[in-house]
């Protein structure tokens, strides 16, 4: 059993499944809020399609998406890697880059295997997030100011994988603003290069402003006829919700900088509890529309991943450290 661990302990390190459960959250999201919602158009796939084999087809596009974007990420930084993370699978050897590429492929088709339960939108919008993964990793990464919008798109754009046309748009919009937030903490708290200067962050405020300005009037045009940006059908408590999460992690994120300072353990904090609170955006407002089962089903998502993601963790260590007899 042991040795089996060993062997799949690489992989796991390489595509970060650990936290692909923030990714399948914001995807059941979309399917759960368009199949209760009345009002949401959703697609022909939603209405010829049983709910949980949707979800099952979310969950394999959202995985197969996640570990696609991660493994390319470590096989395209595996030299710079040597010298700044050598105990990573690819540059300690655990894991030789011809099996790399081999997860690269194999996971960008689970990711459009998962699409075709979605329709033949969510195959399209795949293969243009899958270059929009490959344009980020290759160069976007290394212009703070250009990769830290990329990296907000792309996690919108992988939210609405099943359902482009989706009315209300503010959850979208929130992941959008909390993705590229939490991703220009990280890179400040743990001091990445190229440092992010003023004109680069007022760049990515720019670039921020125009998409959200692209998608709110979008969400008007769908909406323009039962409230606009805001639809009538939403009650507005439901954003009270999503409002308090957003003050709560801000001020854990405080925290946790006050507490370690600016180092790349913060870094990997505010990282792990910002994967998790996309999970508890979704949960939020479905539990302030009344969808309380559907809230059920995306929080005990998000408590197993969390759960899942701490005993792995524990079991790398275990693993790659092995506890012994003191003499």
């Amino acid at each position: 059993m042991r040795r089996t661990l060993l062997r799949l302990a690489p992989i796991l390190h390489l595509t970060r499944v650990t936290t692909a459960f923030a990714a399948v959250g914001n995807v059941w999201f979309v399917i759960l809020w368009s199949w209760r919602t009345p009002q949401e158009p959703g697609t022909r796939a939603m209405a010829e399609t049983p709910l949980w084999l949707l979800l099952l087809g979310g969950a394999v596009n959202a995985l197969g998406l996640f570990a696609y974007a991660a493994t390319l990420n470590d096989l395209l930084d595996v030299k710079r890697d040597r010298a700044i993370h050598p105990e990573r699978p690819l540059p300690s050897g655990r894991l030789s880059a011809h099996v790399a590429v081999s997860l690269v492929v194999c996971t960008l088709m689970s990711a459009v295997l998962g699409a075709t339960l979605l329709g033949t939108q969510a195959i399209l919008l795949t293969l243009l997030l899958s270059g929009a993964i490959l344009f980020f990793n290759g160069a976007g990464r290394f212009v703070p100011a250009v990769g830290l919008v990329v990296l907000g798109l792309i996690y919108s754009g992988q939210m609405v994988v099943p359902n482009l046309n989706l009315r209300f748009v503010w959850p979208v919009w929130l992941v959008m603003t909390h993705s590229l937030i939490v991703a220009g903490l990280v890179h400040m708290v743990a001091r990445k290069v190229p440092a992010i200067s003023r004109r680069a962050v007022a760049a990515a405020a720019a670039g921020w402003l125009f998409w959200s300005a692209v998608m709110l009037y979008a969400g008007w045009l769908r909406c323009r006829n039962s409230g606009g940006v805001w639809p009538e059908w939403v009650p507005v408590r439901a954003a009270l919700g999503p409002a308090v999460l957003s003050l709560l992690f801000a001020v854990m994120a405080y925290r946790k900088v006050r507490t370690y300072g600016s180092n790349p353990r913060a870094a990997e904090k505010i990282t792990r509890y910002g994967t998790l609170w996309l999970s508890l955006y979704g949960v939020a407002w479905l539990l302030g529309t009344g969808h309380v089962t559907d809230a059920l089903i995306l929080g005990s998502l998000a408590a197993a991943g969390f759960l899942g993601m701490t005993v792995l963790r524990e079991l790398y260590s275990m693993l790659e450290h092995p506890m012994g007899y003191r003499r």
